[in-house]
This record gives C-alpha cells, structure tokens and sequence, in this order.
C-alpha cells in the first residue's frame, strides 16, 4: 500500500472513530452510566437487605437498578429518593414532601420503573 493509501486509510478511520463516539456516549448515557457508583452500591445493598443476600439477588438487584437507570435520569431518581427521604419527617414539616403533585409525581415515577425493574430482573 502506497503512503498515499495509508494515510487516506487513517483518515478514514479517524473520521469513523468521531463520528461513533457521540453515539456511543449517547448510548451510555441512555444506559444509566451517570448514575453514581455509590448511588448504585447504595441500591444494591439496599435490595439485598430486603431480599436475601445470595449471587442470585446481588445480580437481580443490579439488574433491576440498570432498569431504572434507563427509564429515568439520575437528577428525576434523585429528586424522588430526596422526596421520600424528606416524606419520612413526622408532623407539618414532613407533609410538603408527602403531598405536593411534585413530589408524588417523582415518586410515581420512581415507582413505575421499580415495577418495570422487578419485573424484567426478578
């Protein structure tokens, strides 16, 4: 191969490699990769606890936490945990966190995609 190919050839396939990763960070994106680690580690830990802490559930729990990264971004995840975090405030001070259309529409969602989750994973 002449110079004159080798070069076309890397050009080539430096603007294939630019051209993909967009997509591919798109893609991660979309597969929940800005959830953080310690938010994962936090909800796997939590679903063992509630379940049983064997290899089986260790990968259910995690599936099921990829589910719900796909299906919400991490700040509406986080916007309902807050809120029910907050909810758990006993008296007039809890009760905004438990009964503003905000917070139960967070929490709503939250809640269909543990559903959608449980089923796909459990």
């Amino acid at each position: 191969m002449s110079k004159r190919g080798k070069v076309g050839s890397i050009a080539w396939l430096a603007a294939s490699v630019a051209l993909t990763l967009p997509a591919l960070a798109d893609d991660a994106v979309r597969r929940g990769e800005d959830y953080p680690t310690v938010v994962v580690a936090d909800y796997v830990l939590g679903c063992m606890k509630a379940n049983e802490e064997t290899r089986k559930v260790l990968e259910q729990c995690s599936c099921s936490i990829d589910v719900i990264s796909t299906l919400i971004p991490y700040t509406r995840y986080e916007e309902a945990e807050t809120y029910l975090s907050l909810g758990q405030i006993s008296g007039e001070r809890g009760v905004i966190f438990r009964t503003s259309e905000e917070s139960k529409a967070a929490v709503q969602d939250l809640r269909r995609a543990q559903v959608e989750a449980e089923l796909r994973c459990f």
